[in-house]
């Protein structure tokens, strides 16, 4: 079931988005749920962000929250419960903390990552190991801040084709994370037609993905920029992730009426 942690690491950390506009593709109180599915027709889980204003250590701050859980079929199997939080610099969208608390099939993480940015250095603390280890950084978000900072880009100058990257600080190492530009697209939704911004990360193939360029995602083209459907093929099979439920946004949620 590592296809599906896959999928719920790209909800969390989706480095997909992109805005055109000066205003704010989101707000404090913002709240999005997606379903996933296996092959589909077989539910493969649930997963949530929220976001919310408020400081930390005096500094004004947007709290960022990603929960996701495999369904009660698939969790017979191979149970998933992963929290993730992030607090980031309001302004900047640069990390100050990220937390990590999962339990993937009896898999423990419970971590902590303190971002100092005036040092450049990151404190990991692993509560399971009961073990710290501080870590130089430059330039880098954390899973959950990624998704926030990247709904900010301009994408006015990119071009079909175009390749974005980004410096993700994950598991106490920075990883180069790549998505490539597809142009845009309609797609019926639960919600209606919708215009997206397509987008393809470059994963690694493997036992997991048929060849590097499996994932494909769907990101709402209004001003919110808010990732609406996510595909993988995989080795056997394939996963998706839909939209299921929102409130809160910046912006208005444009629906196409024929």
């Amino acid at each position: 079931m590592r296809r599906i942690l896959f999928v719920y690491y790209l909800l969390m950390n989706s480095c997909l988005l992109f805005s055109q506009e000066k205003s704010k593709p989101y707000k404090s109180g913002e709240w999005l749920q997606y379903r996933m599915s296996y092959s589909g027709f077989l539910k493969a889980g649930t997963a949530q962000l929220e976001l919310k204003k408020t400081f930390l250590e005096g500094e004004n701050v947007f709290h960022a929250k990603g929960f996701g859980k495999t369904s009660t079929v698939i969790g017979w199997f191979f149970k998933v419960i992963d929290r993730y939080e992030s607090f980031f610099d309001s302004q900047k969208n640069i990390p100050y903390l990220f937390k990590r608390d999962v339990n993937e099939g009896g898999y423990i993480i419970k971590r902590d990552t303190r971002f100092n940015q005036k040092t450049k250095i990151a404190r990991v603390e692993d509560y399971k190991y009961n073990t710290v280890k501080e870590v130089p950084f430059d330039n880098v978000q954390d899973m959950i801040s990624a998704f926030y900072y990247l709904r900010n880009i301009n994408v006015d100058t990119i071009k079909k084709g175009d390749v974005i990257k980004l410096n993700l600080f994950f598991d106490s190492k920075t990883f180069p994370f790549k998505l490539r530009f597809l142009g845009n697209e309609i797609i019926k939704t639960k919600f209606g037609k919708i215009n997206t911004i397509k987008l393809r990360p470059i994963v690694q193939a493997g036992r997991v993905f048929k060849e590097n360029e499996s994932v494909t995602l769907w990101v709402t083209a209004d001003q919110n920029k808010i990732p609406i459907r996510i595909k993988a093929s995989l080795a056997v099979g394939s996963l998706k992730a839909e939209l299921d439920a929102f409130k809160g946004l910046a912006n208005s949620f444009d629906i196409i009426f024929d």
